[in-house]
């Protein structure tokens, strides 16, 4: 029988950890590669010293959806590498993680004028696909690189003034055998455990500036129809 993570609330959550560990699944306990990710990390966590490591599973914790802004700004600034693990559902991220970004990188939080609070941190993006490598590629089913599929994340980094890192991805999650799964999780545990020394960081271009004016929102919250 497949192993389950541990609930979320059986997890200690420091006040503020160097390394804030998102994971986005919906339905967790049917994954191969992500629910194996998770317990990496969270093993990590659970021995790493105070302050290094927090793992916070978003459907867990917010099963209605409800999120508690406050709570995820609060993790979020203290984080220097803020991790998104995430299954890729139609060419993105799933509607929980989603909805974290709509709420918790507010303007004049994460962005805007006096938007500075995750300026400078890394975002790195931990993502699985049911798709093989191969199904993206110009002459197969998905027709594009899977780098076509990043901007997005690339640009949300951007926005926010934080260094987006090289993704880690596993291709074909749904078919991977457990020995490839087994490694996959040592490699991401070990990346997590090595941060900041990678030998890749030194080549990541710095973030763009993206100057966001305070004419991009509408004044004293009345909103505009768009």
């Amino acid at each position: 029988m497949a192993e389950k993570p541990a609930p979320a609330e059986a997890v200690p959550a420091p006040a503020g950890a160097e390394i804030l560990v998102l994971v986005a699944h919906p339905e967790l306990e049917q994954s191969r590669a992500n629910r194996r990710m998770l317990l990496a990390a969270r093993s990590l966590q659970a021995v790493a010293p105070p302050g290094r490591i927090e793992v916070r599973d978003l459907y867990a914790l917010y099963p209605d959806y409800l999120i508690d802004v406050a709570a995820e700004q609060a993790a979020l600034a203290a984080a220097k590498l803020v991790v998104w693990q995430q299954p890729v559902h139609w060419y993105g991220m799933p509607p929980l993680l989603k909805l974290w970004l709509d709420d918790v990188l507010a303007f004049g939080w994460a962005y805007g004028p006096g938007g500075t609070a995750v300026r400078g941190k890394d975002l790195w993006l931990v993502a699985t696909t049911g798709g093989p490598e191969d199904s993206y590629r110009p002459d197969s089913y998905n027709r594009y690189f899977f780098d076509a599929f990043l901007p997005p994340y690339e640009q949300t980094a951007a926005l926010c003034g934080m260094r987006f890192l090289p993704p880690l991805t596993l291709h074909g999650a749904h078919k991977a055998s457990e020995a490839e799964l087994a490694a996959h999780a040592e490699v991401y545990a070990a990346k997590l455990a090595g941060y900041p020394d990678w030998p890749e960081i030194d080549s990541v271009e710095p973030c763009v500036e993206c100057e966001v004016p305070l004419t991009a929102r509408p004044i004293d919250n009345v909103m505009e129809p768009v």
